[in-house]
């Protein structure tokens, strides 16, 4: 596998958290970012953050902070394309930070099923993810291109660059959190486990 490097994307508004930062909600006592970056650094060259604001409290963890290049918030395309302009080798994974319980082969899974397309995201068998997604780097430019028209939907960018759906059939693990609601209910069933 190439040298790849990975962007938790934590650049978002949260509308349906409140306008809490999804990244910094905490589940059982810990950041959400945080069970991303541990799942995630270990599969990946260089990592780094994609984040709009709460900067200083996502740099505690040691890793490289960036905002988007473009100015307003567009949306997880705009920190794919701040991670694909700022990140050092070929290839970018990208993982959102309300994703916590990511497997730890993803970034192999990418790589393995993007065949030779130069995009890849995944399918849990029952619903897409395209923000957790492999992209090269000469595809920011498209990107660049495609927001300034406008254009806000990673879908439709992904597969007119004719991106590879990559299944991964455990959905459990791609359970993202939208409210603080989830976290709780999640933190409730982690409990009646153990």
């Amino acid at each position: 596998m190439k040298k790849i490097d990975g962007v938790i994307l934590a650049g978002g508004q949260a509308t349906r958290m409140g306008g809490a930062d999804k990244g910094l909600i905490q589940l059982n006592g810990r950041p959400l970012y945080r069970y991303v970056l541990d799942v995630l650094a270990p599969q990946v060259h260089n990592i780094a953050i994609s984040a709009n604001r709460n900067q200083a409290l996502y740099s505690e963890s040691g890793i490289h902070v960036f905002s988007d290049t473009l100015p307003g918030f567009f949306g997880p395309l705009a920190g794919m394309l701040s991670g694909l302009e700022s990140m050092q080798n070929e290839w970018v994974a990208f993982v959102p930070c309300d994703v916590p319980f990511v497997p730890a082969d993803i970034v192999e899974r990418l790589w393995q099923g993007r065949d030779n397309a130069l995009a890849a995201y995944i399918d849990d068998g029952e619903r897409s993810h395209p923000t957790i997604a492999l992209l090269h780097r000469s595809l920011a430019a498209n990107l660049r291109h495609y927001l300034e028209q406008g254009e806000r939907k990673l879908m439709l960018f992904l597969e007119g660059e004719g991106a590879k759906r990559v299944t991964y059939p455990r959905p459990e693990c791609f359970i993202n959190f939208n409210t603080p609601e989830d976290c709780l209910r999640v933190e409730q069933q982690l409990r009646n486990k153990s």
